[in-house]
């Protein structure tokens, strides 16, 4: 397996070290809320509160085919009343056996639409944030989530986001 993810970029031509990492600060529903109603809502770094609206931060992890580290995002996902209480009260202590249904809550460049995409979400220990698994499904994010992606695959996605307006 390749230690380290590197590639010269297309659009920039610097090289780019390191497995590619991209994440969003907030869900896509409290992003488009207006001032008022963001006034209203809480966000902080792992916790949405939205009216009744629940969300929590995770980490999306698409293997890289022959690299070490995968391809990350750090995303938001909707959780029903119960579980985000559930992970709330165990946060401090997360139970990795726990594991909790929610909807994909962001729009991930270079994918078609990801919103509302079924997830499990699986807590882990040591600080980190919990681990996100897509449903099985044809959608190209949820078959890169299973199968893995090329180096080249990887490359591309990374210089989409870095390089798109």
């Amino acid at each position: 397996m390749t230690a380290i993810f590197s590639f010269r970029c297309t659009s920039c031509y610097n090289v780019h070290e390191g497995s590619p990492s991209f994440s969003f600060n907030a869900p896509f529903q409290y992003n488009a809320l207006s001032d008022f109603e963001k006034s209203e809502a809480h966000l902080g770094s792992d916790l949405c509160y939205i009216e009744d609206d629940r969300f929590i931060r995770v980490c999306l992890e698409i293997p890289i085919i022959g690299v070490e580290q995968p391809f990350m995002w750090g995303v938001w996902v909707s959780l029903s009343q119960n579980n985000f209480e559930r992970y709330r009260d165990t946060y401090e202590e997360p139970v990795e056996t726990d594991e909790y249904f929610g909807w994909f809550c962001n729009v991930l460049p270079f994918y078609p639409d990801t919103l509302n995409l079924k997830t499990s979400v699986r807590p882990r220990i040591g600080n980190m944030r919990p681990y996100l698994l897509l449903e099985p499904t044809e959608h190209p994010l949820s078959m890169d989530f299973a199968n893995g992606i090329s180096i080249r695959r990887a490359q591309e996605i990374a210089e989409h986001v870095m390089h798109s307006s």
